[in-house]
């Protein structure tokens, strides 16, 4: 596979605005994302993961290095790119099937073409019947299932995900990882997916990169050899491979935060 994004030398500096002291967020970061690959990003708090992300979104200037998309740099945001953040961010003015359809207007896609496609994520993502309720009236994962098919409906060739299960309870962050690989499946879109759960990490990543803490780094890049139509967690709490990628990263991590105390 070809690499879709390519990073190189990345380093990010900032200034702390209370204390005035120069920060170094990630340093030397070099890492490349395969096309149609699903990467997840997991490590120690304030290692530069949602830095790295913002980054490739186009959202945060780099300091050095290069971001690579398809080989072009990227230097501000895009519709090639799509975010779904940790907030619920969709717009409460807005039934779902209008919040879901914000991109296409702003693409200007044909209206019967657009309820086509809008019709198509309500269903992928498991809210048919809630079309035209607003925000309000769903639940937190519901919210974010709208989100998540609100990037999708714009037909972005990389989706960036920064911790979108964080704000919902553990039941429903379960459900939502299954539903996130199907999608994957379906959809066969390169994601870039930042967490700090380890577990999460490894259900849904083809590969997880284990930050160092700050300043930033690749500590190591971990396979997970299990085939997407396994990614179920009834047939993985028992997976030897599952089990053993998860001891690894888990390990890897455990070393980063031992390093703080």
């Amino acid at each position: 596979m070809t690499a879709k994004i390519t990073i190189r030398g990345l380093g990010h500096e900032f200034v702390n605005p209370f204390t005035r002291e120069r920060v170094l967020a990630l340093d030397g970061v070099d890492l490349e994302v395969k096309e149609g690959e699903f990467l997840t990003v997991v490590g120690p708090s304030g290692c530069g993961k949602t830095t790295l992300l913002n980054i490739v979104a186009g959202l945060l200037p780099k300091t050095r290095g290069t971001v690579l998309l398809d080989g072009h740099e990227v230097t501000e945001p895009g519709p090639d790119r799509g975010v779904v953040f940790q907030e619920f961010a969709i717009m409460p003015w807005r039934t779902v099937e209008k919040n879901i359809a914000h991109g296409l207007e702003i693409q200007s896609v044909p209206k019967e073409e657009r309820a086509d496609i809008v019709r198509r994520f309500v269903d992928l993502v498991g809210l048919r019947g809630f079309e035209r309720k607003y925000p309000h009236e769903l639940s937190g994962g519901m919210k974010q299932r709208v989100a998540v098919a609100r990037t999708l409906a714009a037909n972005p060739q990389v989706m960036l995900m920064d911790e979108p299960f964080a704000a919902v309870d553990s039941q429903t962050r379960i459900t939502l990882q299954e539903e996130l690989n199907v999608i994957a499946q379906a959809t066969r879109k390169t994601i870039l997916f930042v967490t700090h759960n380890v577990e999460e990490a490894v259900f849904l990543g083809d590969r997880c990169c284990v930050f160092s803490g700050r300043p930033g780094r690749v500590k190591a890049l971990v396979p997970v050899d299990i085939p997407r139509e396994r990614r179920r967690w009834n047939l993985l709490m028992s997976d030897p491979t599952f089990d053993l990628a998860k001891e690894k990263v888990f390990g890897l991590v455990r070393e980063e935060v031992g390093k703080e105390i």
